[in-house]
């Protein structure tokens, strides 16, 4: 079973139109001769895949966002504006739910019930989906935040790239800007998991001062292993590590091997594979002596599809690898196990509300 911590399915659905219900050659058919945005073609996911990887649980995200330099997706000229995509978003989980595809889980009861159901019948039962938001932009005022706890957002990262309304993204350097630390005071009230993923170092270490909630580090890889402001710092993973977090670790090729050159490095020119993403996970497992802070967090088609994922991947269907990479790696059935789903799961165990 895998728990994947990062999935930007309605970024999918509904900037990229993609009918997620298609198996992933149906979608790359249907996109032939686009070039309107990067990945066109090349992805990756897709319900009938997910399922393949056997895939019971994921993050899903809502993603829109006011960042200045504007990105080619999720980028929106005002708050209103981002909000509304959010609340698009939210409406297409919500279809997606009524047609069986996705179940929305909010509460520890509801994340143990759907397990069991998911292990008696994966064929019949909907693929498991906790609510998060990547980038606070599109929180206008703070009662938007009560407003997206009570639908079910459970969590939330206040950074993406740029210059944010809450934070700075990875790209950048300063701290926690007032209403960013008014946000996170927010969140620690709500009861809602801190995601630090994307924030920029000042500002990681303020969030974490700040807040004395739940933390995870939803898609992030090892700076030590490659040498980027987007990566985790060997002192942040101790720090994550002190705070009961798990990091998941993603599949964007850049992050997983040194000198990557978007636009030119191709997964064959640079042998990038699923062995790079083990040597992540085992890194962080090696720097904190045990197996419990590092789970999966694929970030699959986040604005990107196969020429920027590994050569070995050709759907997330081949997720399935992972498990027997680790083995040869060493890694036991039970560390295994703990690092494709049980470490995630847990956290949601601790950190959703029980009821």
């Amino acid at each position: 079973m895998i728990f994947d911590a990062h999935l930007d399915l309605s970024l999918n659905a509904m900037e990229y139109n993609r009918d997620l219900r298609q198996s992933v050659s149906a979608i790359r058919k249907s996109e032939l001769g686009m070039g309107d945005l990067k990945g066109r073609g090349a992805g990756t996911v897709c319900f009938p895949e997910m399922r393949q990887a056997d895939i019971a649980v994921c993050v899903a995200t809502q993603l829109g966002g006011c960042m200045k330099p504007a990105g080619p997706v999720a980028s929106w000229n005002s708050p209103a504006q981002a909000w509304a995509m959010t609340q698009g978003q939210l409406a297409w989980y919500r279809a997606m739910e009524d047609d069986g595809q996705l179940r929305q889980i909010r509460t520890a009861h509801e994340l143990t019930d759907h397990l069991q159901q998911w292990k008696a019948d994966s064929t019949q039962t909907p693929i498991g989906y906790i609510l998060s938001l990547e980038g606070a932009d599109s929180i206008r005022t703070l009662d938007d935040l009560e407003t997206a706890y009570a639908y079910g957002l459970r969590a939330l990262g206040p950074a993406h790239y740029g210059i944010g309304r809450y934070a700075l993204g990875h790209d950048q350097n300063g701290p926690l800007s007032p209403d960013g630390q008014s946000l996170i005071r927010k969140m620690d009230q709500l009861g809602m998991i801190l995601d630090v993923t994307h924030l920029c170092d000042e500002s990681f270490v303020g969030a974490l001062d700040l807040f004395d909630g739940p933390v995870w580090a939803s898609h992030h890889n090892s700076r030590t292993l490659v040498d980027d402001p987007r990566q985790l710092s060997d002192q942040q993973v101790r720090a994550l590590a002190q705070r009961d977090a798990v990091i998941g670790v993603a599949l964007d090729a850049w992050m997983m091997v040194p000198g990557w050159v978007r636009g030119s490095t191709t997964p064959a020119s640079s042998s990038v594979s699923l062995r790079h993403m083990v040597d992540h996970i085992d890194h962080f497992c090696q720097l904190l002596g045990d197996t419990r802070h590092v789970g999966i967090g694929t970030d699959l088609d986040g604005g990107y599809g196969t020429e920027q994922t590994p050569q070995d991947l050709d759907t997330i269907a081949d997720l399935v690898k992972v498990g027997q990479l680790l083995s040869d790696r060493g890694y036991s059935d039970a560390d295994i196990d703990a690092i494709t789903h049980r470490n995630f799961v847990d956290h949601c165990t601790r950190s959703l509300p029980k009821t």
